[in-house]
């Protein structure tokens, strides 16, 4: 059965209302939570970004919802090793509901130290390597690796997760959605696409959770829900691979204006139908997910959660 969760977007919000809305996201009915791991937002607009690792530690002190990561990326700005060290401590502190979900990343949040940004096969390489080495680290044995891409010399987890941690692995085409069949314990991808599902399972994923999730609008003035959803979150709609390759906000800001607010009307549930919302969710349950994610685009939080617990989740529950 399908379960559903809150979409925490370090990206729009500062640490008290992500912790303030963790907590509704429980009072709702929501009964998981995911978080965003960036460096920066995507754009100025949206105006934040907290460190997660931080996040989860307050959040492992405010509520008792299993949270994951959506996604992290453990192969250029955090070495794998150190990733490994907090994804562990998360684990722990949230007494082993915590979920791991791991990406090849984007530019704008990997390039900040200066490193070069390889193509997409490089990076993917370096992410098997790098699910390799915190697998081993997450055994609390002390290990050692030379590999093509990453050096650990003689480290230990003496925080140890206490039973395996999953890894959940992101993936938006036919190739990132193999490479998850093969190095992952499930599957992330952000739109009820089948045929994504059908190369993860074929490349190894049969009977491993597939995640995701959806961002909406809820708003009492359809219109205005729109327009916040176009002007906060147009970066959702850029095609191709811009969300992968370019470096800095004020990119994202230049490349969002080719999305227009129709474009951003059709496909995200904007307003207060509750059908519609239902119906948005639903298409993932019906693709075959096993956890969808949802998250609030706006000020408008208590009006979401109060309507979601009253219409959205008993709609979809029944």
């Amino acid at each position: 059965m399908t379960s559903f969760g809150y979409f925490l977007a370090c990206e729009e919000f500062t640490p008290a209302q992500l912790l303030q809305q963790a907590r509704r996201a429980a009072d709702a009915g929501f009964t998981r939570l995911a978080i965003s791991d960036h460096f920066h937002p995507w754009t100025g607009i949206q105006g934040n970004s907290p460190f997660v690792w931080s996040m989860i530690g307050a959040l492992s002190q405010t509520v008792d919802l299993p949270v994951t990561t959506l996604v992290t990326c453990p192969t250029v700005r955090l070495h794998p090793a150190v990733t490994a060290q907090a994804a562990a401590t998360s684990s722990v502190l949230l007494e082993g509901r915590f979920t791991l979900g791991v990406g090849t990343g984007e530019a704008l949040n990997e390039h900040v130290l200066g490193d070069r940004w390889p193509a997409f096969e490089e990076r993917a390489d370096m992410l098997a390597e790098a699910v390799e080495v915190m697998r081993k680290l997450f055994t609390g044995g002390q290990i050692s690796h030379r590999g093509r891409h990453y050096t650990v010399d003689n480290a230990r987890l003496y925080t140890a997760p206490e039973a395996p941690l999953p890894v959940l692995v992101s993936g938006f085409g036919p190739k990132s959605a193999a490479l998850a069949g093969r190095i992952g314990d499930g599957f992330v991808t952000m739109s009820p696409d089948g045929e994504a599902i059908g190369n993860f399972r074929e490349a190894g994923g049969a009977g491993k959770p597939v995640v995701g999730g959806l961002k909406v609008c809820w708003d009492r003035d359809r219109e205005a829900a729109v327009e916040s959803a176009h002007r906060i979150w147009a970066t959702e709609h850029l095609p191709g691979e811009l969300n992968q390759i370019l470096p800095t906000p004020a990119h994202f800001e230049q490349a969002s204006e080719l999305v227009t607010p129709r474009q951003v009307a059709e496909s995200v549930p904007c307003g207060s139908n509750a059908d519609e919302h239902v119906d948005a969710i639903r298409a993932y349950v019906e693709a075959g997910f096993d956890e969808v994610y949802v998250g609030q685009i706006g000020q408008h939080q208590e009006d979401f959660f109060t309507a979601y617990r009253e219409k959205v989740l008993p709609a979809l529950l029944a």
